[in-house]
């Protein structure tokens, strides 16, 4: 995931903790500023189909831009939404865009998981952080074809930190990147079983 600024940087901060939630909109009721707008356009996309596992962020940018996405697997797809504040002088006060993007599992060629271990005193060992990637078939648009660089495949990028989400999190998103990745490179097969907990209906 990118997380772009209207003024070159970041503001910490510290938003309810979705992890314990396995239910999609109890998590995106806890956590997002706007987790109607989210699960309507989620509802619609899932049509009825399972959840099967999700992560979530949220950040605030030094404008109090509030930048939100979940990313939603329901077994045969990666279900993306998104939504941004606009920038000041983009147009009104509180407006604010909402994307959706659905990507088969089929065009998932990679997934890809970064931990940062941390050994503490005690001489254990902690995760710090996990990035986690899930590279496509389909190519990156963002890079220009006449720029010379080389043409490269898209991916999605997700991220967690001790500090951006905390230990919770952490282990959510692991789940996430292992879900996809026991898809990848298997024919997708209707009718698979929820093995997060959550209902069918994520309106319920």
């Amino acid at each position: 995931m990118s997380r772009p600024t209207f003024g070159g940087g970041d503001l910490p901060a510290v938003f309810p903790d979705w992890s314990p939630y396995r239910d999609l909109p109890a998590a995106a009721r806890a956590y997002l500023r706007d987790p109607e707008v989210a699960l309507d356009e989620l509802t619609a996309a899932l049509h009825g189909a399972p959840v099967l596992g999700f992560t979530l962020e949220r950040f605030v940018n030094e404008v109090n831009g509030v930048w939100q996405e979940v990313a939603v697997c329901d077994g045969g797809r990666v279900i993306l939404w998104h939504g941004e504040d606009v920038p000041p002088d983009d147009g009104p006060p509180g407006s604010m865009t909402s994307s959706l993007r659905v990507v088969p599992a089929s065009t998932v060629t990679e997934v890809g998981c970064r931990r940062r271990l941390i050994r503490t005193r005690a001489g254990t060992l902690r995760v710090d952080s996990v990035d986690v990637y899930l590279l496509l078939s389909s190519m990156d648009e963002t890079v220009p074809a006449d720029d010379g660089s080389p043409p490269r495949h898209d991916a999605l990028r997700f991220g967690k930190t001790l500090d951006d989400g905390g230990a919770g999190q952490i282990a959510r998103l692991e789940e996430f990147a292992r879900l996809v990745a026991s898809m990848v490179g298997r024919p997708v097969r209707p009718g698979v079983p929820d093995r997060s907990g959550a209902p069918d209906n994520p309106r319920k």
